[in-house]
């Protein structure tokens, strides 16, 4: 086991956020609840070498003014709707911090409720799905505009993705380029401006973290018609995949954020 990957595991078990010593650029990470954190995304951007800032929104750890000293900006899932500012009083603020990001092209990468907020932030719109979740492991498609895309380009057609969405985007904001889609939902990812992305489903989440939720929404699932034990099977059987697909594509948009860090660095 190398000393980096040793390193990533006393992280998870400690909570610690960047291996001990690390002096790569930053990236400031927003969670949102308790049980979504940056997981398999998380562990691919610190062996790009990249540094994470982990913002605990719902302990009440405050969120910066901007993105000085940032160099990229992730922003992951969470049960609570876009729009929800009383039980989320700190969406105000990464609703800015998005609209700050599009415009500076900072590097920017929304993960499910955090795609949804950049939708949301740009101009598009959310809803709640009338035809109950979309759950479990899914494929999705490739649209023309993926081809050559730095972050996406190289996911496969029918590439599984972990599912665990009652909202969606319905509506994309102007200029947005939707780059794959599926079955049940139309937007699964696109691109914004000329360094964001924002995805509708869960690179980070593993077959543990799915049998987590699913295990906390059992109730919720089962009375949408779903079966939680099938859900979890699912992401069980693909896991394999999810983790080379979505860890190339984290390592993808890592290497966006180095980019971007060393041409701020250059002064380019």
């Amino acid at each position: 086991m190398t000393s980096r990957t040793t390193e990533m595991r006393e992280m998870r078990e400690t909570g610690e956020t960047s291996p001990s010593g690390a002096v790569g650029p930053v990236v400031l990470v927003v969670q949102h609840e308790e049980d979504a954190g940056p997981g398999l995304v998380g562990e691919h951007l610190l062996l790009a070498g990249l540094r994470l800032d982990v913002v605990r929104a719902w302990r009440d750890e405050p969120l910066p003014d901007d993105l000085r000293g940032h160099a990229g900006l992730l922003v992951l899932g969470g049960s609570v709707n876009c729009r929800d500012d009383g039980a989320a009083p700190w969406l105000p603020r990464v609703r800015t911090l998005v609209r700050e990001a599009v415009a500076g092209g900072v590097p920017l990468l929304g993960i499910c409720l955090g795609g949804q907020i950049v939708a949301d932030a740009l101009g598009g719109s959310v809803v709640t799905r009338t035809r109950g979740p979309e759950l479990g492991a899914v494929p999705l498609r490739r649209l023309v505009a993926a081809d050559g895309d730095p972050v996406l380009g190289g996911v496969p057609e029918g590439a599984p993705a972990a599912q665990w969405h009652w909202d969606e985007v319905d509506r994309l904001p102007v200029g947005a380029v939707p780059l794959l889609s599926g079955d049940d939902c139309p937007y699964q990812a696109f691109r914004v401006g000329h360094a964001g992305w924002a995805l509708q489903f869960h690179p980070e989440a593993g077959v543990d973290t799915v049998a987590r939720w699913a295990e906390a929404d059992d109730a919720q699932v089962r009375a949408d018609g779903g079966d939680p034990a099938a859900v979890v099977a699912s992401v069980r059987e693909a896991e394999p995949r999810l983790r080379t697909v979505w860890g190339a594509v984290s390592e993808a948009w890592g290497a966006v954020v180095l980019t971007h860090a060393g041409a701020a660095a250059a002064g380019v």
